[in-house]
């Protein structure tokens, strides 16, 4: 398979489980939800959220910039930043052969609530000149682009929930392809805009207000009640093998596999059934030319909704049986940080797969009979696996899944 092998040499984190990857695997090995009151959703009707913390902005990326920018862009850029110091990739080398793909679900909505309030109130001229480019999803890959001087393919996918996974399957095909050497991809969003956790919450898609917000996320259990507001950003430094072996970069995974799909169901309902994302699985793992009894590992979507881990538990049973393989649910710890979600999920992988261990996932205690999956809890599991699955799900009926090996 090394013709179609595409190697991760490099990872970027910013997450609220912590900002480089052994922070980040100790909070998730750690077993707990980073769940709190947020102070900036103070009023609303559920104000708490999991907050990316001990990131400054205008340290990390100087006062000018970082007031110019969006949070969703702000984490974009350190990640991304991150993930290319970890690679040690020489962009100036061939920047034209240097691609950056994100995934970003929605436009931010962070300051342009502020806009539109100023437009509603008469006063277009108070309006900033900077709100559009600040907010729209494309200046995520843009700003990476121009602070890292990558000069090839340049776009951001959006696809709802499964954005940044998307990303990473787009990437590998440019890889394949051979329009590009090395590609930036991954994802960056945060859901913790007034605006969009209002609409959330009117749309009940949220857990509903607790004196507990870190039991508030329960993927999977009986008693899940929906997802808690999260943030991000996650970007992987891809690369085709031969480049990154030429360069004699350490590979730290492999992207084996990459499949996508819709349900062509219902606006924001997964199919009950879950043969959206059963159709992504499987085509992932054609792609990776596996089975899937050579998986030892899922890293689940597991939004803690009753109709969506009730589709993503039915079509992993019915691809896996009975016994899958061992399966956590960040979100449980991180939340739901959108079109970052899966981009952050897969990095959680990759480093599943260099530890040979699978974090727990928070706050599951008792299962719905007949949608049983191996969950692992409290603790991490040692688990000996070659290769690992990351699902992701979003609006639309949007599927993506990803095929990850060792090194």
């Amino acid at each position: 398979m090394a013709d179609r092998d595409v190697a991760v040499t490099g990872l970027g984190l910013v997450t609220p489980a912590g900002n480089d990857e052994d922070a980040v695997w100790k909070t998730l090995a750690a077993g707990g939800s980073v769940a709190a009151e947020d102070p900036d959703l103070s009023g609303l009707p559920v104000g708490y959220s999991c907050r990316v913390r001990g990131m400054d902005p205008e340290t990390e990326l100087g006062p000018r910039l970082a007031r110019r920018l969006d949070r969703f862009t702000h984490m974009g850029l350190v990640a991304a930043r991150s993930a290319v110091r970890d690679a040690r990739v020489e962009v100036a080398a061939a920047p034209e052969r240097v691609g950056v793909i994100l995934g970003v679900g929605s436009n931010s909505l962070e300051t342009y609530t502020t806009e539109f309030v100023r437009l509603g109130e008469g006063r277009p001229g108070k309006v900033s000149p900077l709100a559009l480019p600040r907010s729209v999803p494309s200046m995520a890959a843009g700003e990476v682009a121009i602070d890292i001087g990558a000069r090839g393919p340049n776009f951001t996918v959006s696809s709802a929930c499964a954005s940044g996974a998307a990303a990473l399957g787009v990437a590998r095909e440019l890889l394949l392809s051979g329009m590009c050497d090395v590609v930036l991809a991954g994802g960056c969003e945060s859901a913790r805009s007034r605006m969009a956790a209002t609409c959330f919450a009117q749309m009940r898609a949220l857990s509903p207000p607790t004196d507990r917000p870190d039991l508030a996320c329960r993927p999977f259990d009986v008693s899940r009640n929906g997802f808690v507001l999260g943030e991000g950003g996650a970007v992987l430094v891809l690369e085709r093998m031969g480049h990154a072996r030429r360069r004699k970069a350490v590979v730290r995974a492999v992207l084996r596999g990459f499949g996508s799909s819709a349900d062509a169901f219902h606006p924001f309902s997964p199919h009950p059934d879950g043969v959206g994302l059963e159709q992504a699985v499987l085509r992932a793992f054609a792609d990776a030319r596996c089975a899937a009894r050579d998986v030892g590992h899922i890293n689940a979507h597991g939004t803690a909704t009753q109709a969506g881990d009730a589709a993503e538990a039915a079509a992993l049973r019915r691809v896996f049986g009975d016994r899958t393989p061992a399966v956590t649910a960040p979100k449980s710890i991180v939340g739901h940080a959108l079109g970052a979600a899966g981009a952050i999920e897969a990095a959680v992988t990759v480093l599943s797969l260099e530890r040979q261990e699978v974090p727990p996932t928070a706050n599951l205690t008792r299962q719905a009979p007949g949608l049983e999956l191996d969950v692992v809890t409290r603790r991490p599991r040692a688990v000996g696996f070659d290769l690992a699955l990351s699902t992701s799900c979003g609006f639309g009926g949007q599927n993506a899944a990803l095929v990850f090996g060792a090194a």
